[in-house]
This record gives structure tokens, sequence and C-alpha cells, in this order.
């Protein structure tokens, strides 16, 4: 999609925005996936100016603590970003795991692969967690596998066998689809493209709280906790701030993502547990129709921005 068609519809979609939808409270935990790195580095940005302003801004919002799943790959080809995680402890917020180099389980050559990968990234991780319950995983690409019951059920067993925690995710704003461009349309100082997704990206961020919210109610019949997935990257840092105030204009309380957790809700017998959305898993495990609940508008044009 060219510039004009994309501000033409941020526009339209800008006049139809309300916001989010009411301001009963719930609570929601906070997780940031990819550190220390997420997605190609902005002009003019270090790995640390990324984490302190993402870390500034929580803070800002008085968040309780944000799980930063890392993929320990990184302080390698990237070096001297793992200051990142060092700034996160320093902030007082927890590590988790997130494989060594994001290697997700379907596509992982077999499930020793996977599991070598993911051992491998827990070094960096307890090292700097000691203390602290760091055994917390959130499987790359949320993607545990729902297709090969046997590699999944090897993976659950280890898991379990190792104490691990599994973190889930129940909302998420496709921030992710956006740090390409985002970094692309920087470099050529093409403020207006920017300009134009920032309208987009908000209108899903209104969206997707409307269909949180939604969601929560048909499946459950109430407001359960929350888990956010956000990333490490440029886009994220710059929009986070928008984003935090939309989630309080829409009644969030944060909360530690162990007392988000504890909610019966996350305690239901699944044996999906980790794979994709929970709310949409436990729609479709208990047949409950959710295809008229509004949905964020596709980011597909973004690929192109910028090119």
């Amino acid at each position: 999609m060219k510039l004009k068609a994309l501000a033409a519809t941020a526009c339209v979609w800008a006049a139809l925005a309300s916001g989010a939808s009411g301001a009963e409270g719930f609570d929601i935990a906070i997780t940031v996936d990819d550190l220390p790195a997420h997605g190609p580095l902005p002009k003019g940005m270090t790995r640390a100016d990324i984490a302190a302003s993402y870390l500034a801004t929580l803070k800002t919002h008085k968040v309780p603590e944000a799980y930063g799943f890392a993929n320990p790959a990184k302080t390698t080809s990237e070096p001297g970003s793992a200051i990142v995680l060092d700034l996160w402890r320093k902030a007082d917020y927890p590590l988790g795991n997130h494989t060594f180099t994001h290697m997700g389980l379907a596509k992982a050559p077999s499930l020793e692969a996977w599991l070598a990968d993911l051992e491998a990234g827990e070094p960096e991780v307890a090292k700097r967690m000691t203390g602290w319950t760091w055994k917390v995983l959130r499987f790359p690409f949320l993607n545990a596998t729902a297709e090969d019951p046997a590699r999944r059920a090897g993976a659950m067993t280890w898991l379990a066998d190792h104490g691990y925690a599994i973190a889930e995710v129940t909302v998420s704003f496709d921030d992710f689809a956006y740090t390409d461009a985002y970094a692309r349309c920087l470099a050529k100082g093409d403020t207006a493209t920017i300009k134009a997704m920032e309208v987009q990206y908000f209108k899903q961020v209104d969206d997707g709280i409307v269909r949180m919210k939604t969601l929560s109610q048909k499946v459950y019949g109430r407001m359960i906790p929350q888990v956010l997935l956000t990333h490490l990257g440029g886009w994220s840092a710059h929009t986070l701030p928008t984003v935090m105030q939309k989630l309080d204009a829409a009644g969030a309380r944060y909360v530690t993502l162990s007392q988000a957790q504890s909610d019966v809700a996350y305690l239901e017998a699944d044996p999906l547990r980790g794979n994709g959305p929970m709310m949409e898993r436990a729609a479709k495990r208990k047949g409950i129709a959710i295809d008229e609940v509004i949905k964020p508008a596709p980011t597909a044009n973004v690929k192109e921005l910028c090119k």
C-alpha cells in the first residue's frame, strides 16, 4: 500500500477509533520478548537506549514487574547488547527463557535440537537471576507445536521435569509487525509514513483492548487477569508510552506474571498450553463462537513501507 493510501485509511480509522472500551478495572501483567535485541537497530539508537526508554515508560506507569524473555545468542551477534539484560535486572525486573536463538519448537530440526537450544539460553539468564524464579519459558512464535503431538509431549514432559513454568499470552497488539518498517523509515527520514503507521497501530491497540475485554467476557463470563506480549524493539519503545496511556484509560491495574497466572482461568486443563493466545485457544476448546468479536486490521501493508 502506498503512503497516500495508508494515510487515507489511517485517517478513517482515527475517526472511528473511540479509545478503550470503558474503564472497568482489570489486572494485567506486562511481558517483553526478544531481549536484548528485537529486529533491526533504528538509526541513531543503541540497544541500551531502547531498553532504557522501555524501562522508563514501565516505571512511569508503576508496572511492578515485566518479565523480559531473552534470546542470549544476540549478545554474541550484537556485541555490547548484553547490557540490556543488566539494565533489566537493575530495574528489578526478572528475566525468563525464550530459547538461545529464538528457535521455534515446530520448525526445530528435532525435539533434541530444540531442547539443546532451550538449555543454551539458560546460563545468561540464570547468572543474573540469583534469588529469583527464572525458569519461565515463553515459546518462540507462540508455537508449542499442536501439529506434532509427540514432539509437544516430549517438550512438555521435559519442561515439567525441569521445573519450568510457561508464560501465556492473552493480548498482543502485533508491535513486531512494524519493527522493520520503522527502522527503514527512520533511515530515510520519512516522518509522514511513520505518523501514518502510528495512527494505524494505535487503532490496532484500541481494537485489541476491545477484543481483549469482549473475549474475556464471552469465554469466561468475567474479566480475567491478562498477560500482554510486547517486544523490545525500536518501534515498541517509541509507541509504548501511548500504549500504556490507553491501557490506563481502559482500567488497567498492573500485576506480576505469577499474580495474573494464579487465576483459575490459567489453571484449566489445557492440552495446548502455551500454543497461541490463551483466550482464543480456550474458546475453541469450549466450542464458543468468537468470529464476530472485533479483530484488529491486518498489518501486511506495513511490510512494503519505506523500501
